[in-house]
């Protein structure tokens, strides 16, 4: 935990040397990563999403991967393929891995590809292993899908799948910078020699990571209120709120509860504390839930956005009183 506690000041040092600001993202990513999660990065072009995700590979000395999401992608070209090869004992087919057996899986822009290919991640961000021709090939661990999409907006883009949305623990969303930070980006990315980083932990370390932020105590009544939260965000049940009736048409399920509790348990950590509180449940609900919730016309012709939803589910569920 001492190590936890410690590595996280030195490893905002590390990426402060290539990325400006961005500190609620990167405690949200690094919060996934030691919780065993995947995360999505949504965010413009150009903000650094990329770079982000790379220098945090080289910080744990992880196999990185990146895989570049274009409309022509192959569920092969992600999963591996079976070739024909020759041995002593004749032509034999042969199991190719790609690039998802790695620790850290880039999908860059991962909404530019269609729904068949980004189903290609679906079994390796659940179960950590790959099935090719009957045969199941295991992942080394730790194992982790980082994927960046534009926003939905943009042209050439295709909206991913529920089940897939449901795999992924956060939506980060990486926003433009204030103007002195976007002049310290520039003067610092068009000068000199760019600073490198320097590695931190290893693949070991993470694991243990993982087996630390398990073990953080956690009260059942903030157990129930994260439970409650997303029940609350669910349309249609006996006890649906009148505003989620009227803007929702699909809420979070049974995941959105396990990866608040998850989340809370590792951002106590990164707090120096050995419990969870509220405000850790509440700090994690917007990312949570802003790629669970589905929102109807009606809240879309009000301009009502999965976040404005999520701080109103916040002030009106009653919460636990506060440690």
């Amino acid at each position: 935990m001492e190590r936890l506690v410690s590595g996280h000041a030195r490893i905002n040092a590390e990426l402060a040397k290539v990325i400006v600001g961005q500190t609620e993202v990167i405690e949200q990513i690094l919060i996934a990563l030691f919780s065993g999660g995947h995360c999505l990065i949504t965010g413009a072009p150009g903000l650094a999403k990329t770079l982000l995700v790379k220098s945090i590979a080289q910080i744990f000395q992880l196999r990185f991967q990146r895989i570049q999401f274009t409309p022509d992608l192959m569920p092969a070209d992600i999963t591996g393929t079976e070739i024909l090869q020759d041995s002593p004992e004749g032509r034999r087919l042969v199991f190719v891995r790609g690039p998802i057996f790695a620790n850290i899986i880039l999908a860059d822009e991962i909404n530019r590809t269609p729904p068949k290919t980004q189903a290609a991640l679906l079994e390796a961000m659940q179960e950590h292993q790959v099935t090719a021709a009957g045969l199941r090939h295991q992942i080394e661990e730790p194992f982790f899908v980082l994927a960046t999409q534009n926003p939905i907006e943009m042209e050439g883009t295709y909206p991913l799948p529920e089940a897939q949305l449901d795999r992924f623990m956060f939506n980060v969303v990486m926003d433009y910078l204030p103007e002195p930070d976007e002049v310290a980006v520039v003067v610092r990315t068009t000068g000199g020699q760019s600073a490198s980083i320097s590695p931190l932990f290893s693949a070991e370390d993470v694991m243990s990571f993982h087996e630390v932020v398990r073990s953080v105590p956690v009260a059942e009544e903030l157990v129930r209120y994260a439970v409650q939260l997303a029940a609350a965000s669910r349309p249609r049940q006996p006890s649906a709120l009148p505003f989620v009736n009227d803007w929702v048409s699909w809420g979070a399920g049974t995941r959105a509860a396990q990866f608040l509790i998850l989340g809370a348990k590792a951002r106590a950590l990164l707090k120096n504390r050995a419990h969870v509180t509220v405000d850790d449940i509440q700090a994690l609900a917007c990312p949570t839930f802003r790629h669970r919730v589905l929102l109807n016309y009606r809240a879309e012709a009000e301009g009502v956005r999965v976040d404005d939803l999520t701080r109103r589910l916040i002030e009106t569920v009653k919460a636990p009183l506060r440690a």
